[in-house]
């Protein structure tokens, strides 16, 4: 897999698709890295050049320096700007949403289109619920909590659907072995900053979609981008939980084609 330093640090990265088609950059949740695109990539490339990546502190990217979200933003800026991709559509799915709706605001001219999925603007709604789970993360890993790290992560859809016994098994045994660090990702995660007032200001194109049964971030987060925009489209997929774009890649896809007009 190719990487790139930018920001001071080394960004892991995959380029697929069709080479002359719309760029699209793929920004991944937290507890994830750029694999979780994979179904999403599959339904796209024909229609799109595609970019994904890990950030910082995740998957095969650099862990040193801060992981807030305005310094993944700069990464993702970075990494636009040294590989010539934009101006691009950006679609981020919950962390990776934070950074898609930064990167629109603070970077419009590096940016087409916006897409955020099961994500949010605002301020985190349940840090006295998320804190303590993210300190514990910080100092014993993911497996005590790995219960409920998946319900957060996954909708009762996909739980109860035999056929995606192998992706929830594959993604429990990938959370499994996050190394202890991940909750300095995560902290970042849960102490973002409010970018309702940024948003308020937004010209970039915007598509919001929330998952129906997402216990991450709930729909009306996601209303409430569009509403504070003061424009786009927001959509809730049936049945999908807060990964949207792993959970309803078929969904998620054709919402994608529909707003590129591809």
């Amino acid at each position: 897999m190719p990487e790139i330093q930018v920001n001071d640090t080394t960004i892991h990265y995959q380029r697929s698709g069709r080479e002359g088609g719309p760029r699209l950059l793929l920004s991944h949740s937290l507890f994830f890295d750029l694999s979780m695109f994979e179904p999403l990539i599959d339904r796209l490339k024909d229609h799109f050049d595609i970019l994904a990546y890990d950030h910082r502190g995740q998957g095969r990217s650099g862990r040193a320096g801060k992981l807030d979200m305005d310094n993944l933003t700069r990464d993702a800026a970075g990494l636009i700007d040294a590989l010539e991709f934009g101006p691009c559509l950006v679609a981020g799915n919950s962390m990776g949403g934070f950074v898609a709706l930064r990167l629109a605001a603070r970077y419009p001219q590096l940016v087409s289109g916006c897409i955020v999925m099961g994500s949010s603007a605002d301020l985190e709604h349940k840090l006295a619920e998320f804190e303590p789970l993210v300190e514990d993360l910080g100092r014993n890993g993911p497996a005590p909590h790995i219960d409920t790290l998946m319900y957060i992560m996954f909708g009762e859809r996909i739980f109860a659907d035999p056929a995606s016994e192998a992706l929830l098994t594959h993604w429990r045994t990938r959370m499994l072995a996050l190394h202890t660090s991940i909750g300095e990702a995560a902290r970042g995660v849960i102490h973002r900053q409010s970018v309702l007032p940024e948003i308020a200001l937004l010209e970039v194109p915007l598509l919001v979609l929330a998952g129906e049964q997402d216990h991450a971030y709930s729909v009306a987060l996601s209303q409430q981008i569009v509403e504070v925009s003061g424009h786009g489209d927001m959509y809730v997929i049936p049945g999908a939980g807060h990964s949207v774009a792993l959970e309803a890649p078929e969904a998620v896809a054709q919402r994608i084609r529909d707003f590129a007009g591809s």
